[in-house]
């Protein structure tokens, strides 16, 4: 039996739902995607970062901080996730471009500069249904975000300007700013974080333990796949029509992202169960392995090559593809448990 709830059980039936009344909405209200666009924070819609935030919060107040040192503590651990997100994931998303989209240079910009974003956002939804360790979880994505800023505008000129030149062939200029990079990832990282931590560390203080993880959270952990429907509905009114109008070239992008998901996260799954890790732990670190954060992605798309460019197309359809796929590998990570681990998942 799975170890979801009747809501989790039907998750691709409600986003197939959001799917269509988000198109549904953009069909009948042609200037909704332009008005929705037209406020932003850090780069993305207004609307959209309130989904963020809204999914990431209820994740994030069930991370049990004071055991978080543990995992700090574990540098194998550690080691093997950066390995996995900072060396193999780029390297794998560089390749599956060129290899997929050799004629179509403005989708390979983009698949890459989605490679070289991390996920620091919807991984926390699936590592959840997966029951890995959210406290392992939060970790990843901190590491991640650090990284993020750290990296990701010198990896983005090096696969994008540098080593194309090696292979021959004329590289993309591309500048990106620190910046908005710490911006984006201090608002959707950093805001619901904060927030988690001061709601989890209130609530015990003043009712205990037992009523904060009997008592309020479940009633604000489905909340989270609320803030996901929200966000794809959102996203398909904005975005629809165009994905609509280019169904070949949506099918380019999206056949290596799936190869993407699927090499990495069997990669990682894989390492991680040769390395001897529990079960919460292989799937913390499978799913931020697999997982990228989107949101920068199309921020940094959006801003260095524009909202109409072949970057941005391929940063939007990416999300898009990650739900589905994603929700396929949270039913393969505990069938694959019970495979592996013989069914037990630890506390």
């Amino acid at each position: 039996m799975l170890p979801l709830s009747t809501l989790d059980r039907l998750l691709p039936v409600w986003i197939l739902a959001a799917m269509a009344l988000g198109l549904g909405l953009g069909r009948a209200w042609p200037g909704l995607g332009a008005a929705l666009d037209s406020v932003q924070l850090a780069g993305v819609s207004v609307p959209i970062a309130i989904g963020l935030l809204w999914m990431m919060y209820p994740v994030l107040a069930k991370v049990r901080y004071e055991s978080i040192g543990a995992h700090v503590r574990d540098t194998r651990l550690l080691g093997t996730s950066l390995v996995l997100n900072w060396i193999v994931g780029p390297i794998v998303m560089f390749v599956l471009a060129w290899v997929l989209l050799p004629d179509l240079p403005e989708y390979r910009n983009g698949l890459i500069l989605i490679g070289l974003a991390r996920c620091i956002a919807m991984v926390l939804i699936w590592n959840t249904l997966a029951c890995g360790s959210n406290e392992l979880a939060a970790v990843l994505v901190a590491l991640n975000s650090v990284f993020q800023i750290l990296t990701y505008s010198v990896l983005g000129y090096f696969f994008l300007a540098v080593v194309p030149g090696w292979l021959g062939v004329e590289g993309t200029a591309i500048r990106i700013s620190m910046g908005a990079i710490a911006r984006s990832v201090g608002i959707f990282l950093g805001v619901p974080l904060l927030a988690g931590w001061l709601t989890r560390r209130t609530l015990v203080a003043r009712k205990g333990e037992a009523w904060y993880e009997g008592t309020f959270l479940p009633r604000i952990g489905p909340t989270a796949l609320l803030g996901l429907l929200y966000t794809i509905v959102l996203m398909f009114a904005m975005q629809g029509d165009r994905i609509v109008e280019s169904p070949v070239d949506v099918f380019r992008i999206a056949v290596p992202m799936v190869v993407y998901f699927a090499i990495m996260f069997g990669v990682a799954f894989a390492v991680s169960v040769r390395m001897g890790f529990d079960y919460p732990t292989t799937a913390s670190i499978s799913f931020t392995a697999a997982g990228n954060n989107f949101e920068l992605a199309i921020a940094v798309a959006v801003a260095t090559f524009g909202i109409t460019s072949g970057e941005a197309l391929a940063a939007v359809v990416g999300p898009l593809i990650e739900v589905p796929v994603l929700v396929l590998l949270v039913y393969a990570s505990l069938w694959a448990r019970g495979r592996f681990f013989g069914g037990a998942v630890p506390a």
